[in-house]
């Protein structure tokens, strides 16, 4: 008995139905989305003193597995910070740190960390590894719920110049559906990836400058 490979048609039709479950997963999450317009940015960076020694001054990390926080969608902040909270997502420095935090101290951290400026990602890409990289996020709508820029919106995350070493543990466990997923969208998406895919497109947003540009 012989077997055929799926037609591209087909593969293209399977892809694009899993980009439009999830899609409909995060409108979904958008409803739910909190307020936050009473955040107070200047009490959160009081607040933000302590996560310094973790995710660096201003939330710009300089520890390849610790995710820079600044310009950071402040609701995306804030559910990751809930998540953490409700034990959703769980760390051995992060767990201890949301147990005593309220919803207004975490509202704070999040719109203190949004309004920070992100620093640029070291040093450049070979031209080869940025296009593949580009050409992964586009096969795979990255832009159509991260945006154009990769800078994130709502509940979505900035990917655009993020570690490189953090990015790689967050796709390889949506993947293996291991990591927290608010609303499944990424666990959906990162099936169809690749260990050279998931690298590839871990090299090219960390080398992204955010905000666009080279």
């Amino acid at each position: 008995m012989t077997t055929r490979e799926p037609s591209t048609a087909s593969a293209t039709r399977s892809k694009t139905l899993r980009f439009l479950l999830a899609l409909v997963a995060g409108v979904t999450a958008l409803a739910a989305a909190p307020a936050a317009d009473a955040a107070d940015a200047e009490a959160g960076r009081r607040k933000a003193e302590s996560c310094a020694a973790c995710h660096g001054p201003h939330g710009n990390s300089t520890i390849p597995t610790v995710p820079s926080l600044a310009s950071q969608p402040p609701t995306y902040t804030y559910y990751q910070l809930v998540m953490f909270k409700r034990e959703k997502r769980r760390d051995p420095q992060m767990s201890p740190f949301v147990v005593n935090l309220s919803d207004e101290d975490m509202q704070d951290l999040a719109a203190y960390y949004a309004a920070q400026t992100p620093a640029a990602p070291p040093g450049t890409m070979d031209p080869e590894r940025a296009e593949t990289g580009g050409r992964l996020v586009q096969q795979h709508f990255c832009s159509s719920c991260h945006t154009p820029a990769l800078m994130g919106q709502k509940h979505i995350p900035r990917l655009a110049g993020q570690q490189r070493e953090y990015l790689l543990k967050q796709l390889r466990g949506f993947k293996t559906q291991t990591a927290a997923d608010n609303d499944g969208s990424m666990t959906t998406s990162a099936q169809p990836l690749t260990e050279q895919d998931i690298e590839a497109l871990a090299d090219y947003l960390a080398h992204l400058k955010p905000g666009g540009g080279s």
